[in-house]
């Protein structure tokens, strides 16, 4: 549900929604850049349904051998990544170890942290236990019977 929403968000953006682009975007959602609309919005937004594909494989299907394998380790990485994202962000921002570019609003600082970095933070959680449960249920199950 986590990348189903964030990609429906992207769509909403990529159509020409701008409800809360301007706080996350600041310039580049006034401007709408060709690059970023199709990079920033589309192509987001198909890799969110990919990641919504990926939960969706975790969760639900009983996958065995080197898919399952691989659909972990994607979960698992896919679950760093945002928690990476949304940590060293939210850290970066509240320890201003860095000298912030000037374009960068009081407001777009304060949505980040109260709401974007929390929401990459969730994402990450939610496919790393996917990814834990999809482990469980996989060994837990037990192996077909032999046709000996």
């Amino acid at each position: 549900m986590w990348a189903a929403a964030f990609a429906g968000v992207h769509f909403y953006w990529a159509v020409g929604g701008d409800v809360g682009l301007s706080i996350s975007a600041g310039p580049l959602a006034t401007e709408r850049p060709p690059w970023f609309v199709i990079a920033g919005l589309w192509g987001v937004g198909v890799l969110c349904l990919l990641g919504a594909l990926l939960a969706w494989l975790l969760a639900r299907c009983r996958l065995r051998g080197v898919p399952a394998l691989l659909a972990r380790c994607l979960g698992w990485g896919v679950g760093a990544l945002l928690l990476a994202r949304g940590i060293g962000i939210e850290v970066l921002l509240l320890t201003s170890t860095t000298h912030l570019d000037l374009s960068v609003s009081a407001e777009q600082r304060a949505w980040t942290l109260a709401l974007w970095n929390p929401w990459f933070i969730a994402g990450g959680l939610a496919f790393g236990l996917a990814a834990l449960r999809s482990r469980r249920h996989t060994d837990a199950e037990p192996l077909p019977p032999s046709r000996s």
